[in-house]
Order: structure tokens, then C-alpha cells, then sequence
């Protein structure tokens, strides 16, 4: 096999990255602007926000249970053909919500349809990504998921011109037209392991012995969910999925509340994607020096203070400071999620493994925009919602200073 320190070719491991990060940027500048469509479609409707709000949660939780189908498949057949699978799903989700009548349409539209297409969203590309990089893993890990963010930087501002000049529901077209055809187009590309091109990992070779011992012993699924780290961290990431949704979808309508315009508001929750690329790629970078553990530990101390902070926040600049503080937290902190799996349970089922601790992730936020939404129906403010998300982050905290690296 021809190792990355080929000096001949170009190492197909950065396009592989490339592709991901393309089609990340799709999938969550889309996903992000729920938030944008949210007043648009509670002014025509006259639903409640946590009826709404629920839709969005119905979304998480289906993306979360097919993504750990999504994970499996991955390991079994590989990213190209699950992601083909996903773009249509979530083509058509989209295309779907651009004939919305009734409240039921609401829930297949977005919560199951678009669910099952963000279902493969996160788990086979960083799977895949994993698979690619032994060392550098958490930095290209930390440039895939900077699509997350750079979507949500563009998403909802491009979403919100869109609404303004063409109405929700042709620019629900237009996202789903886009999402169709780049989704396809770009997963032709991707190949789930060097092998499959007679290639080896970066790092996998004289230098990158020692990198690769650091991996723990190879764990199947079954073998991995009877270990106390598993729990750990299916817990420190259900609670950081809790404050990340939650956030991602009440802001807007906050922000609205506190007298802000709806441009505005939609450029504050845009600041939390720009901001969440930041921390993916200097925090992934940071990773691989200090440890995937201590950047969740740097994450989650900044994620609980800018949510008590933002208790008490009511002018535009100091949400625009709220939102570039939990961005970078937040952006940190998912980085390191899928290379802590490996260096935990090691790749044999890195997948399937991260597909369900990626579950947790999405029924936090299944439950956070729900539970925020109706915390606003019943005191009419935003405060209590912000408390119990900022009480949330400093659990997550904890569980990650008791996390242990497993014994080989």
C-alpha cells in the first residue's frame, strides 16, 4: 500500500475532508435557519412555540435514532451510498415544506423526513474522517465539522433575505433544490478507508507508530456499552446537545422579544456558527496536543458562563458577545467527540459506537427546544428556560472531570 508520506500523489484523505466539509456546510446551513423560518410560520399558522418548537425536536430525535442506523450501515458498506440515501431524504424533506397546510404535514415534512436525511450528517463523515487521519485526526475532524459552522454563519442570513424577498415557502424550494443535487453529487466521491484505494492512513507508517498505539484495544459495540466511559460520555453529550439545540432555536425568537430586529437576530445566531468554526479548528487543533478530554473540560466551562451570563443579558452587543463565547465552546466541544470514541473503543465499530453516542447528542436537542418552548408558553419568558440550560452545561462539566481513559 502507498502511505500519505508519498511525495508522487496528492493524499486522497484531503479530499475526502473537502467533500465532508462541503456537504456539512449544507446540511447544517439549512438545518440552522429552522429558527429564521420559526415567527414565519407561527404568524400564517397560529401554532404555540412549543408546537412548533416540537417539530425541530421530533427532527433531532429521528436524526439521532438513524443516525446510529447510519453509523452501522457506514461500517458495513461504507459513506457513499448512506449519503445518497440521506441527500434524498433530506432534498425532499425540504422540497415538502414548501407545501405545508396542516400541523400533522409539520411533523412528517420536517420532523421525520428531514430527520432521516440529517440522520447521516455527522456519524459517517467523521467516521470516515477517523478512519482516514491516526494522526491529525481531531484538526481534520475540527475542518469537517467547520461546515457546521460556516453553515450556520451563512444559513439563517441568506434564509432571512430569501424569506423577505420570496416568502417561506419558496425559499424552503430553493433549499431543497440545492440539498438534492450538491448532496449526491459530492457523496460519489467519498470511499470509507484508505484500503479501498490501496492507500494507508495519515500516520499510519515509521512515524506514526506511536500515534497509533495510543489508540485503545478494539472494541465491538456490544463490549462497549458495558464500560463506564461509554455512559460517561453518553451523558456529557446529551447534555451538550440540550444547550446547543435549545440555543439554536429560541434565540431568534429571544432576541425578537427583547425589541431586536429580525435581521439582527438572525445575524446573532449566525455569529454562533462563525464563532463555532473558531473553536472547531483552534480547539480540534489544540486536541491533539493536550487531549480530547481537556477540551471538552475548556468547552463546558465556557459554555456554563456565557448561559449564565446571558440570564441577564438585554442589549444587541451583549448578545452578539453571548453568542460568539458559546459558539467557540460549543464549536470545541463537538470536535472532540468523535476522535475521544476512538481513542476510547478504537475503529472496528467506530461507527455504530458513535452513532449512538451522536444519539445523545440529538435527543438532548430533541428535549432542550421543546422544554424551553414550553417553559416560554407558561411564564412568558425566556429566563427560566436559560437557567435550567446554563444548570444543564455545569452537569456536563462534571461528567467530563470524572471521565477516565479506559485500561488496555
Amino acid at each position: 500500500m502507498v502511505s500519505q508520506e508519498s511525495k508522487t500523489a496528492f493524499f486522497y484523505g484531503y479530499f475526502i475532508v473537502g467533500v465532508a466539509f462541503i456537504i456539512m456546510f449544507i446540511f447544517w446551513g439549512a438545518f440552522y435557519a429552522f429558527g429564521v423560518f420559526f415567527k414565519p410560520i407561527l404568524k400564517e399558522f397560529g401554532w404555540t412555540r412549543a408546537m412548533t418548537a416540537g417539530a425541530f425536536s421530533l427532527c433531532s430525535f429521528a436524526q439521532g435514532l438513524l443516525g446510529i442506523v447510519m453509523g452501522k450501515l457506514t461500517d458495513k458498506f461504507g459513506p457513499r451510498i448512506v449519503m445518497t440515501l440521506c441527500g434524498l431524504f433530506l432534498g425532499l424533506g425540504y422540497l415538502l415544506m414548501s407545501q405545508l397546510r396542516a400541523f400533522w404535514q409539520l411533523y412528517l415534512f420536517y420532523g421525520v423526513t428531514v430527520g432521516i436525511g440529517m440522520g447521516g450528517s455527522f456519524v459517517p463523515l467523521t467516521s470516515t474522517v477517523a478512519r482516514w487521519f491516526i494522526e491529525r485526526r481531531s484538526t481534520m475532524t475540527g475542518i469537517v465539522l467547520a461546515g457546521t459552522g460556516i453553515g450556520a454563519l451563512i444559513g439563517p442570513p441568506v434564509v432571512s433575505r430569501l424569506i423577505s424577498g420570496y416568502g417561506w415557502r419558496v425559499s424552503y424550494v430553493i433549499l431543497g433544490s440545492i440539498i438534492l443535487g450538491l448532496t449526491v453529487l459530492c457523496a460519489q466521491f467519498i470511499r470509507r478507508d484508505p484500503a479501498q484505494m490501496r492507500l494507508k492512513a495519515y500516520g499510519d507508517g515509521k512515524e506514526g507508530e506511536k500515534v497509533r498505539r495510543q489508540d485503545t484495544k478494539e472494541l465491538s459495540f456490544k463490549e462497549a456499552v458495558y464500560t463506564r466511559q461509554f455512559w460517561i460520555v453518553f451523558s456529557m453529550i446529551f447534555t451538550l446537545g440540550f444547550c446547543v439545540f435549545a440555543i439554536m432555536v429560541h434565540i431568534v425568537p429571544h432576541a425578537v422579544e427583547l425589541g431586536i430586529s429580525t435581521i439582527s437576530a438572525a445575524n446573532i445566531l449566525a455569529t454562533i456558527g462563525g464563532a463555532s468554526v473558531v473553536g472547531k479548528v483552534f480547539l480540534g487543533r489544540a486536541a491533539d496536543r493536550i487531549g480530547n478530554r481537556q477540551t471538552f473540560i475548556i468547552g463546558f466551562i465556557l459554555l456554563s458562563a456565557a448561559l449564565f451570563w446571558v440570564l441577564s443579558a438585554k442589549g444587541e452587543l451583549i448578545l452578539y458577545l453571548f453568542a460568539a463565547v458559546f459558539g467557540f465552546a460549543f464549536g470545541g466541544c463537538v470536535t472532540s467527540e468523535s476522535p475521544m470514541v476512538a481513542e476510547l473503543f478504537g475503529l472496528s465499530s467506530h461507527g455504530q459506537i458513535l452513532g449512538v453516542i451522536a444519539f445523545s447528542f440529538l435527543f438532548g436537542g430533541a428535549v432542550g427546544p421543546f422544554l424551553l418552548g414550553y417553559l416560554f408558553d407558561v411564564t412568558g419568558t425566556y429566563r427560566w428556560g436559560f437557567l435550567v440550560c446554563a444548570a444543564i452545561s455545569s452537569v456536563g462539566l462534571i461528567l467530563t472531570t470524572i471521565l477516565k481513559r479506559r485500561e488496555s
